[in-house]
């Protein structure tokens, strides 16, 4: 993902007035003062969420609890990854009890929680990393992330906004991307339009803007547009139930329905137990 240079960021500043996502995890394990917590695109109530790379790089020399710590988050995050929940779980309550105030640790609770279901639990550990890490962009944007997937878009906003503040978050994109998203959730149009249009200026392969705009311009009757958006999603990695019924829906809209049976045939084929997949032509 690009990082902003100082001209472009200064152009964030002024238009978005400091203008600052999950069930299953991938974890990267890459050197030691590094953590990256990779989350996969999700599809939840309509609202395509995405995490960015969590990325903890402390430029400080860790010292006594801190960096007992951060040697068992790197722990918890090998466990994870070679699927063993149980010692990964075990291994973030030592790293709580050498150092109570790690916002590292909380972050993978969280994606632990998130894991087995517990919504709410989840949430607090989101929270409580960013009381912990407070001007951290990616611990705001992923809090953010789970305000607007559990029907608080509103407060949402602004831990994307705070997380574009961060002048060392690498994946302002991500951020707003999501915010577009979430601002589109909440009827704010010309927030959403702005938002979707500058992460795409910054990352033109972002799944979840080009996903969240052709969804945006079929609703606003665009079919066009919108197909020219979906085109764009479809021919990118992953591909997600969610891309290929709102294909399809487009395609209904512009009166080719062979394509877009196409589309929820294909949908049946590679996600059978989504939403939708036993629907008729074109998701109805």
């Amino acid at each position: 993902m690009p990082r902003l240079d100082p001209a472009q960021r200064a152009v964030v500043g002024a238009r978005m007035r400091g203008v600052a996502m999950l069930v299953l995890v991938v974890l990267a394990v890459s050197a030691c003062n590094r953590l990256s917590f990779i989350r996969p695109n999700m599809e939840r109530k309509g609202y395509e969420q995405v995490a960015p790379t969590y990325d903890f790089s402390d430029k400080r020399k860790a010292a006594g609890g801190e960096s007992a710590a951060m040697g068992r988050v790197l722990s918890a995050q090998h466990f994870l990854q070679t699927g063993d929940v149980a010692k990964a779980r075990d291994e973030l309550k030592q790293a709580l009890k050498f150092d109570p105030k790690s916002a590292e640790a909380y972050s993978l609770m969280a994606l632990l929680a998130e894991r087995d279901g517990k919504g709410a639990e989840a949430g607090g550990y989101y929270r409580k990393a960013t009381e912990l890490a407070p001007t951290r962009g990616a611990a705001l944007n992923n809090y953010g992330v789970w305000l607007c997937g559990n029907r608080r878009a509103s407060e949402a906003m602004g831990y994307f906004d705070r997380a574009m503040t961060d002048p060392e978050y690498n994946s302002p994109a991500v951020a707003l991307a999501n915010s577009g998203a979430c601002a589109d959730q909440l009827g704010q149009g010309e927030r959403a339009d702005r938002d979707l249009r500058m992460a795409l200026s910054l990352d033109p392969s972002s799944t979840l803007a080009l996903s969240a705009m052709a969804k945006r311009q079929l609703r606003l009757g665009n079919a066009f547009e919108a197909r020219a958006f979906s085109e764009r999603r479809l021919a990118l990695e992953p591909i997600s139930a969610e891309a290929l019924m709102t294909a399809s829906q487009i395609e209904q809209k512009l009166g080719d329905r062979a394509a877009a049976a196409r589309y929820v045939q294909r949908m049946r084929a590679e996600f059978p137990d989504a939403q939708g997949s036993e629907s008729g032509d074109g998701g109805k």
